[in-house]
């Protein structure tokens, strides 16, 4: 039985979404765990409050002799206690005797998330926390204490730490401790007491969480590398853009000034994201602002690129010059998207700074991934019309290209379903992240994968001094219509039927762009 599987797990169903509001209006911290007057839950025969949850490396250079707050953190990974405070209700500070010294008792609990099974009396076949009488005088734990199974191979694990009240104090300021960690892991921090005179008791401080390069949580850390790669990658996408947008500069059209936007957009993204994992791997803490900015940027970074996508899709510039009565519809489409989007990242960025579960993530991505089905099968159905169309006009040129987009997007589709797989299959089988190291490849995979199919729409749709092999022409209806007659027998009335056809051919088209 894991003790933390139970009402702990439930409350945090139903107030996640609350937590996020609630960061917009406080600090946004990062590796500083904060506790404003936290509130114990009840577990079995015990009362717990979970003081975080982290992936942390190993220190580079152990010293298990000083466990000074003082001393030299560089290349240190620990946890450290700053001022953690319980203070229990006076009715039940009143109740204590006087002449008792210790009146109550509060455990801080630090495990690794692969010694859960020695919290608790799970390896006495009882679903109990904290130790009975009974089997006190078995000799299994002391009465009054949380159940804990000591680790052959490392004594000192699980970390128990006992802070008592002391005669009728209402509250015990716990002394100042580092615990410093000498194995990588994902690893837990639990408050726990048995007293249920003390039900009632809250707890306020705060505990410090580094890892030897920075305050950056194990489960963040690849990503400030990455971002700064992804950076120096959209510089040099940017850069090569720019020298063909100024070489060709008197034939762009409207869907270059699209692209323009969407490379910018990456380029700010990449840059304030890896300012701001920088920033917090320095301070330990993250300026809402920074953050705000960044998941901001991601969301219309997201949006925007998959709006280009459809739109160039439907043979916007190509074979049509405006999107007629559907853009009403396409921009609704971006915004619910870019709300879901901009939940999503609140949620990942501004919420819990612990490395939260799996399961919580799964009720902002399921609606993004859904949203993201929706804008596949409009781009392809879209695709599937402006390739129709080109067939029928004869026009090979712009064919070819569509065929070559439509390849391109067809290979990222099947990529993106196969990674959506796999990602709910992660995190609805990893609810405790004991694969952290990993989590990051999910991030990654879908900026690399948006970095690929805007190259691919740059050099596909890049500047040239011939832009008629993709612009929309307002005679290419015309020529077109006039080529594919040439191939039947010449009669006295040919011109009449070619003003017919032609006439028949541009009123099909009109139709068909209003039908759509």
């Amino acid at each position: 039985m894991y003790f933390w599987s139970g009402s702990g797990w439930k409350v945090f169903y139903v107030v996640g979404f609350l937590c996020i509001c609630n960061n917009f209006i406080a600090n946004v911290d990062g590796s500083i765990h904060d506790y404003r007057n936290e509130v114990f839950t009840r577990q079995s025969n015990a009362f717990f409050f979970h003081g975080g949850s982290e992936g942390l490396y190993a220190s580079k250079h152990l010293d298990s002799s000083d466990s000074s707050p003082d001393k030299p953190i560089k290349g240190k990974s620990f946890i450290r206690f700053e001022s953690v405070t319980f203070v229990r209700p006076k009715e039940s500070a009143s109740k204590q005797n006087e002449m008792q010294q210790k009146t109550g008792l509060v455990e801080a609990i630090i495990l690794e998330v692969k010694e859960r099974e020695r919290i608790g009396g799970s390896f006495l076949k009882t679903n109990l926390i904290c130790c009975t009488h009974n089997l006190s005088k078995e000799g299994y734990c002391n009465a009054g204490e949380v159940i804990i199974q000591k680790n052959v191979d490392r004594p000192e694990w699980p970390k128990r730490f006992k802070i008592f009240f002391e005669t009728t104090d209402e509250e015990v300021l716990m002394n100042p401790e580092v615990v410093e960690i000498d194995r990588t892991g994902m690893y837990y921090l639990y408050f726990m007491y048995c007293d249920p005179q003390l039900k009632g008791t809250v707890i306020k401080g705060r505990t410090v969480w580094k890892n030897p390069d920075g305050y950056l949580p194990g489960k963040m850390a690849p990503l400030m590398t990455f971002f700064g790669l992804m950076s120096l990658a959209y510089l040099v996408l940017g850069l090569a853009w720019f020298v063909r947008f100024v070489q060709f500069w008197k034939d762009i059209i409207q869907l270059h000034y699209c692209i323009t936007v969407v490379i910018a957009l990456g380029m700010c993204e990449m840059a304030v994201w890896y300012f701001e994992y920088s920033n917090f791997n320095s301070t330990g803490s993250r300026p809402m602002g920074v953050t705000l900015w960044a998941v901001t940027f991601t969301s219309v970074k997201k949006t925007l690129s998959r709006l280009l996508l459809l739109v160039v899709s439907m043979g916007y510039g190509v074979v049509r010059p405006t999107l007629g009565g559907i853009t009403t519809r396409v921009l609704l489409l971006g915004l619910v998207y870019f709300v879901a989007s901009e939940g999503l990242e609140l949620f990942e960025n501004l919420g819990n700074i612990n490395d939260l579960s799996g399961r919580e993530k799964l009720f902002f991505v399921l609606p993004v991934a859904l949203l993201d089905a929706c804008f596949i099968l409009w781009i392809f159905s879209s695709l599937s019309t402006t390739l129709e169309k080109l067939q029928m006009r004869k026009n090979l040129a712009k064919l070819e290209l569509y065929r070559k987009f439509t390849n391109s997007l067809a290979v990222c589709v099947l990529l993106s379903i196969a990674w959506i797989g796999f990602e709910l299959y992660f995190n609805a089988t990893d609810p405790l992240n004991e694969l952290w190291q990993y989590a990051w490849i999910i991030p990654a995979f879908w900026t690399l994968l948006s970095y690929s199919l805007l190259v691919v729409i740059c050099v596909l749709w890049a500047p040239s001094r011939n832009p008629t092999r993709y612009a929309y022409s307002e005679g290419d209806d015309l020529d077109e219509e006039g080529v594919s007659l040439t191939s039947s027998v010449i009669t006295g009335d040919m011109a009449t039927k070619l003003d017919r056809n032609v006439v028949y051919g541009l009123g099909e088209d009109v139709e068909e762009d209003k039908r759509e």
